[in-house]
């Protein structure tokens, strides 16, 4: 059976239909290849099952939020309070694009929604000003990925409905990940933009534009210290924190008379179509994690790597090469429903942390988002900057190998998940 599973898999894999029917597909033929009809409502529980969680509520509601922030011309806002404080450094615009995805990423915690709204604005903004285009799409995709690192992130919070973790603590322990990121890509700015004399911003800002911008800025800048607070306090949950953001872009919208009607209509649809997506792709992923159990997978896994090695280093190692590997090729949120069950009860044998280790395994995976052949947000890049792969893929390369080394010391430094979570109590 487990063999008759594998072989579909991959060959409905390769095929090019959509993830979500791949998994669906593939469930659906083992059900009919092992027990032909008699189990077929089973399935249909299953996936309703998959997607029956109150804490997946907060996915659209995100969504939502991240969605009125781009329509409503809320991005903007954010992308000039970051030049007016970056823009004269060499190389601002550089910087300015990574920071302007940490405030977003607080946001909305989808990197092909920061891709679709902050690279669409400094990507042609970049390369004006005398930027590579490789190399605006390059900074523009490898600081996508910090939105889902740093709270309020979607992948966590797949991570938690599954593995029955806190949100919270989850949420936490992201933040240092996350900032390092962004430091280590500034960095990584700073050396190019001076190699390659990038251009800086020359206009000075007078202290009444500047005090303008920062009145401009504070009503979406403020939504993520809201959002993290709230949950990290404990004033609210992460779903209700996600129906607060939603609803505060609406009022931020509505005040600065930047939210019409039209907008509207183009936010809901736009929500409905990519929450529906999802939550259809963690439902057919949950199924064939479900499947995958009763076959025994998971324990002949985790027996694999018990015979290989006792060592909580050494596994970590395997379980890091194996993941870089399955980023490559599969969608994020399901190698975490997929494998999660799998291997993190391994690591808790072993001694590691269970915060610890969901958080390696969702960085890890959230590399892959910029890797090919399968890295969403890296395609997404290259649509919006009208781009070819393989040019934003060679630039790519140091970006994507400093996130790397970011994986390897989270891994092995677990204070740098679990210093924060500690000091609110979140953890013991």
């Amino acid at each position: 059976m487990v063999s008759f599973i594998s072989i579909v898999f991959i060959i409905l894999l390769f095929t090019g239909i959509p993830i979500c029917f791949v998994l669906g597909a593939t469930t659906l033929l083992s059900f009919l290849h092992q027990n032909g009809l008699q189990f077929m409502p089973m399935l249909a529980q299953r996936i309703f099952a998959g997607m029956d969680m109150y804490v997946l509520l907060a996915i659209p509601l995100f969504i939502l939020a991240g969605q009125v922030m781009g329509e409503a011309g809320l991005t903007d806002s954010i992308v000039n309070f970051s030049d007016a404080i970056l823009g004269r450094l060499r190389g601002g615009l550089g910087y300015v694009n990574v920071s302007a995805s940490v405030f977003f990423g607080g946001i909305s915690g989808a990197p092909i929604a920061d891709v679709a709204s902050i690279g669409s604005i400094m990507i042609p903004a970049m390369e004006k000003q005398g930027y590579d285009l490789e190399f605006s799409a390059a900074i523009t995709a490898s600081s996508s990925i910090i939105g889902a690192m740093i709270p309020p992130s979607i992948l966590m919070i797949i991570y938690a409905s599954v593995m029955n973790m806190s949100v919270a603590a989850m949420f936490a322990a992201g933040i240092i990940p996350g900032l390092l990121v962004a430091v280590i890509l500034m960095g990584l700015c700073a050396y190019y933009s001076k190699k390659r004399s990038y251009p800086k911003r020359e206009d000075k800002i007078s202290l009444r534009q500047f005090l303008t911008i920062c009145k401009t800025a504070i009503i979406p800048l403020t939504m993520p210290f809201i959002i993290i607070g709230g949950i990290l306090t404990g004033v609210f949950s992460p779903t209700e924190a996600a129906g607060v953001a939603a609803a505060y872009g609406f009022m931020a919208g509505l005040l600065m008379r930047t939210l019409t009607f039209s907008k509207v209509k183009i936010i809901l649809t736009n929500t409905v179509i990519t929450s529906s997506a999802i939550l259809f792709l963690i439902a057919t992923a949950k199924t064939l994690s479900w499947l995958l159990t009763l076959e025994m997978i998971p324990q002949t896994i985790a027996g694999f790597f018990t015979q290989v090695t006792t060592s909580p280093y050494l596994f970590l190692f395997l379980v890091n090469m194996l993941l870089f590997i399955v980023g490559m090729i599969m969608d994020p949120g399901v190698a975490i429903i997929i494998l999660g069950p799998v291997l993190a009860p391994t690591a808790v044998q072993l001694g590691i942390s269970p915060l610890h280790f969901a958080l390696i395994m969702t960085i890890n995976l959230i590399v892959g988002l910029v890797t090919p052949p399968l890295g969403f947000a890296l395609y997404t890049t290259c649509s919006v900057a009208d781009i070819s792969l393989e040019s934003l893929t060679k630039t790519l390369i140091p970006f994507v190998a400093v996130e790397v080394g970011v994986v390897f010391l989270v891994t092995y430094f677990p204070s740098l998940t679990l210093f924060i979570p500690k000091i609110l109590g979140l953890i013991r």
